[in-house]
This record gives C-alpha cells, sequence and structure tokens, in this order.
C-alpha cells in the first residue's frame, strides 16, 4: 500500500518508490519464512489482529527465527538499504532482538551510512574492508554486529543518524527530526504526516499522530493526502488523543476501531470519574503541552526544532503518485501554532492556565522563555 502510494522511503528517503518492494512484502513473508502457528501464540492473547509475527530461516546464510520482522523493521533493513533480501531483514531483526537494538534506528543509520560511502565520505580504513555499498545484505548483518560491540565504523552508527552524518561532513544527509531518526512513511505525499513528524515532542515519529491513517487508509476518513489545508486541527486532534491512548497504555492499531466515545468509556469504568469524550481530548492537551513545556526546559525547543530535513522540504519527490511533491510545511505550521494557542512552538500562559497547568507557566516564566 504504501510503496503504491509513492512514500516507501527508499535509499535514504531520496525516492519513495522501491523497485524490490514486492520481494520484501508481507505477502512473500507469508509465502517462504511465516510460522502461523508461532505467529498466533506471539500474538496479545484474544487479539483479533494479532499483528506479531513468528518467522523462521533456514538452510541460509541468514538462518535464524524469532519475533518479527513488522513492517518498519521490514523498511528499515530493506528499502532504506536499498535491499530485497527478506532473509537478510529477518536475521537483522532477529539479531536486534537479541542485542537490544531498535530497528528503525538501526536500519535507518545504516541507510545513512550506505550514502556518505556513496558520496565518498568514509574513509577506507573506518570499513575495514566492508562492502557498505546499497543493497549489500551482508553488509547489513555485519553492521548490526559492529553497531552493538561500537566496533570501528559501529562506534560512530551507534550515535545514531544526526551525529555520523555531521561528523563525516554531510550533515543533510540526517533524516531525522529532533535527533530521532524518521521511521517508514515519506511525507511529501503525506502532508499532513509530515507536520506531525516536524512536530513531534519526542522527534520524528509515525507513532505520535498516525495521519497514514486518515491521508492513505481512509481511517476514521480519508482525506486528500496532498492539501495542506485543515491538516494543522487534524494533527492536533491526532496527537492529543493519541497521547491519552499511549497513557493508558492500550493498543493503537485498536484504535482504528474504536475513538474518544470509547476511550472516555473506558477511563471512566477504571476511575469512576465522570468522563465524556470531549474531556479525553483536554487531557490528550494538557499532556501534549506538558511535554512540550518539557523539551523547552531542557534544550529551548520552540519553532527552529518544528521543521523538517531539507530534502523533503526543498527537493522535490522524483518519481511514482507523489512525483513533484515537497512537504508545504510553511503553510501548515503558523496555523497549527494557532489551534494548539501556541507562539513560535511554545504554549501561552493563558493557554497553559486553561489546561490547569499554571504551575508550568510560572515555570517558563522563571526560565526567562515563557512568549508573549
Amino acid at each position: 500500500i504504501i510503496n503504491k502510494a509513492g512514500i516507501f522511503p527508499t535509499r535514504n528517503f531520496r525516492t519513495g518508490v522501491f523497485e524490490g518492494a514486492e520481494k520484501i512484502s508481507g505477502e512473500r513473508m507469508a509465502e517462504t519464512i511465516l510460522d502461523v502457528k508461532k505467529s498466533r501464540e506471539e500474538a496479545c492473547w484474544g487479539c483479533p489482529i494479532t499483528c506479531a509475527r513468528y518467522t523462521k530461516v533456514t538452510k541460509s546464510p541468514f538462518s535464524g527465527e524469532g519475533g518479527g520482522p513488522e513492517y518498519e523493521t521490514i523498511w528499515a533493513f530493506g528499502a532504506q538499504t536499498g535491499t530485497d533480501n527478506l532473509e537478510a531483514v529477518a536475521k537483522a531483526n532477529f539479531l536486534c532482538n537479541e542485542l537490544g537494538l531498535d530497528t528503525i534506528s538501526m536500519g535507518h543509520v545504516i541507510g545513512t551510512l550506505m550514502e556518505l560511502v556513496e558520496l565518498g565520505k568514509i574513509p577506507e580504513e573506518k570499513l575495514r574492508g566492508l562492502n557498505a555499498k546499497w543493497g549489500t545484505p551482508e553488509a547489513i548483518i555485519e553492521l548490526v554486529w559492529r553497531t552493538a560491540y561500537r566496533s570501528g565504523i559501529g562506534d560512530d552508527l551507534a550515535e545514531g543518524a544526526k551525529r555520523l552524518a555531521e561528523k563525516y561532513g554531510a550533515p543533510e544527509v540526517a533524516m531525522v527530526v529532533r535527533g530521532q531518526e524518521l521511521p517508514a512513511y515519506d511525507p511529501r505525499g503525506a502532508q499532513g504526516h509530515g507536520l506531525a513528524y516536524a512536530t513531534s515532542n519526542r522527534g520524528g515519529c509515525h507513532l505520535r499522530a498516525y495521519m497514514i491513517s486518515p491521508e492513505v487508509l481512509g481511517v476514521p476518513q480519508l482525506v486528500d493526502r496532498f492539501e495542506t489545508k485543515g491538516k494543522p486541527a487534524l494533527v492536533k486532534h491526532f496527537q492529543d488523543v493519541f497521547a491519552v491512548i499511549d497513557s493508558l497504555i492500550v493498543c493503537k492499531f485498536t484504535s482504528f476501531a474504536i475513538w474518544t466515545e470509547e476511550y472516555a468509556a473506558l477511563l471512566a469504568s477504571v476511575t469512576g470519574w465522570d468522563v465524556a469524550a470531549k474531556d479525553v481530548e483536554i487531557i490528550g492537551e494538557r499532556i501534549w503541552n506538558a511535554e512540550r513545556v518539557f523539551n523547552i526546559l531542557s534544550f529551548g525547543d520552540g519553532k527552529e526544532y518544528d521543521t523538517l530535513p531539507k530534502r523533503l522540504l526543498e527537493e522535490p519527490m522524483p518519481e511514482g503518485p507523489a512525483k513533484g511533491y515537497v512537504v508545504k510545511l510553511n503553510e501548515m505550521l503558523d496555523e497549527y501554532y494557532k489551534v494548539r494557542g501556541w507562539i513560535d512552538g511554545r504554549p501561552t500562559r493563558a493557554k497553559l492556565e486553561e489546561l490547569g497547568l499554571k504551575w508550568l507557566a510560572d515555570r517558563l516564566e522563571e526560565e526567562g522563555l515563557l512568549p508573549g
């Protein structure tokens, strides 16, 4: 779906169409390495979605077994690195499970390295004989090991894409927001998702406001993914509701079926509070503003951080259904601040007091960080 929409980030977000997508697809996994019985056992008890899976790779240089890989992992070790070898993708996932590595960041930073190699930025001695060109499955596995043990170039990869790109003189190839590696959706073909990335309090994250849902999947209803009008209010709505979902520690995938009315009922039944659907959004708005204040006090968060990599803002998508598009962030950001009651990415005293967060407004004022 995402590849056909032209927003499957490929070779470090240089395009949104991966020619090898079918070879690493869920359908191909089901035909080759998926263990259906164990996948059902891995799933959350009683869940009708059962998104968990268990895979086995045998008689292969990439033999192994374990949970996953899921969509983001397939993208990170697949399209992001130009690799269409599903067994290698699965092996990298198994290793990350065992070594305690995040698969999105791990695969993403390997893609960053591969672009740096292509640009001639990485000295040969740092690679120690490793062929780290696009689409080299053996390199992916080796780089996971080197990163885990901070060996050679792995010591640099362990610092993340931002620091890696800066160290080797090409900061523009770091596809990050607030230092966080972007996940598996190119926002040039999903404008609201681009705004959600840029304003996410934890950095580039698809799960703080999953705008792919309305912009691509049509849930709760389909909106024009190339349009910017109305997106700021929609992004705010998703951010606020998702903040509550995270705080309730429930699954976002079930949110395709239930929303604020149901979450209000769940919250009321657990706490005994009188909670309506509108209260869910207010609670979420309070959480979102408190997070932003934490960021402001921690590192001076604000408008300069509410942005995206230049590639996504200035380089049009070269092919596919999103061809010719960039993220029109400037058309959305000021309106986003308006609907949030912020000035240049920072909550005002009026907004914080409205949400019962006067003490946070006082703290910002003490530090000279309160806008307006």
